[in-house]
């Protein structure tokens, strides 16, 4: 059972991150390396004479197979207190997409976790096409996928108790200055957010004894030119990276897309993604309306 409110919090909390490049910190760069907000959130978790263990083991990139089978037993074997296991993302982007294996890969994974006595971080995330300011065609498939992962980690939250972040409505999407200049991951206002946003909750169940995070950047905002030279270096490299996987999958997803338009059979599509959610949740034993598809 995880601990309750008033309970004497213990000499060390040990917190892992397991996860992609949103927990690994991407954007927000502190020293020439990556920070984010779980080191932020990790700062602010200590109470008086308490002390905090905290490792990070996500990879910028990492899909769910690689959380479940690289970081996945490296967490236990931690016996974290806290856990945070935020993945799904780099799924939805890839031609091997597949709701019914990422619902079993984080099912196990935070079984795993709790069963050693951890509290789960989890949160649900805006889709990429939306972010990326995609045309319908591919902004459809990608906001298709990335409901569905959204449902999924409402089920196994649920499931698991986890404190559970949501970050996929419009009040965190729409407000550019929380994001970087690629659009995809959070500025430094943004992973600090995430942080004072998790601490709150984390602090309301009696797991946060220390101070939250300051909302306020310590580093100055990038400028247009440093936002347009990151696009033409570093964005350009990751788009050359994803182009024999990921350009290729958007290309035909935005062809399927654009015939069932045409025929006017676009519903098909979502009612083809509605029953593979079904079908995955039953596989686990999850049980989630559909409606949170819409979400």
């Amino acid at each position: 059972m995880p601990p309750t409110v008033g309970a004497a919090p213990a000499a060390v909390l040990r917190f892992v991150v397991l996860g992609d490049s949103l927990s690994e910190g991407v954007g927000d760069r502190v020293d020439g390396a990556w920070r984010g907000w779980a080191a932020l959130l990790a700062e602010g978790l200590a109470g008086p004479a308490q002390d905090v263990e905290f490792r990070n083991l996500a990879v910028s990139g990492a899909q769910s197979q690689e959380v479940a089978e690289q970081q996945a037993p490296e967490a236990v074997a931690f016996r974290p207190d806290l856990a945070s296991v935020v993945v799904g993302v780099n799924d939805t982007l890839r031609h091997t997409f597949d709701i019914a294996r990422l619902a079993h890969r984080l099912d196990r994974v935070c079984a795993d976790l709790t069963a050693g006595g951890a509290v789960l971080l989890t949160a649900c995330l805006p889709d990429p096409g939306r972010m990326l300011g995609l045309p319908a065609p591919l902004a459809r498939p990608l906001a298709r996928r990335q409901k569905a992962v959204n449902a999924l980690v409402h089920a196994v939250s649920d499931r698991y108790g986890a404190v559970h972040l949501h970050l996929a409505d419009a009040q965190w999407t729409d407000d550019r200055s929380l994001w970087s200049a690629d659009r995809l991951h959070p500025g430094e206002r943004g992973h600090r957010a995430i942080a004072a946003r998790f601490h709150a909750l984390l602090a309301a169940r009696g797991l946060a004894h220390g101070t939250p995070p300051s909302p306020e950047p310590e580093q100055p905002p990038p400028t247009r030119a440093e936002a347009v030279l990151w696009l033409a270096t570093a964005g350009t490299g990751w788009v050359a990276r994803r182009c024999h996987d990921l350009l290729p999958q958007l290309l035909h997803l935005a062809g399927s897309e654009l015939r069932h338009w045409a025929g006017g059979t676009g519903a098909r599509l979502d009612r083809r993604a509605e029953h593979a959610l079904s079908a995955a949740l039953a596989a686990v034993s999850l049980d989630a309306p559909v409606a949170t598809m819409g979400e």
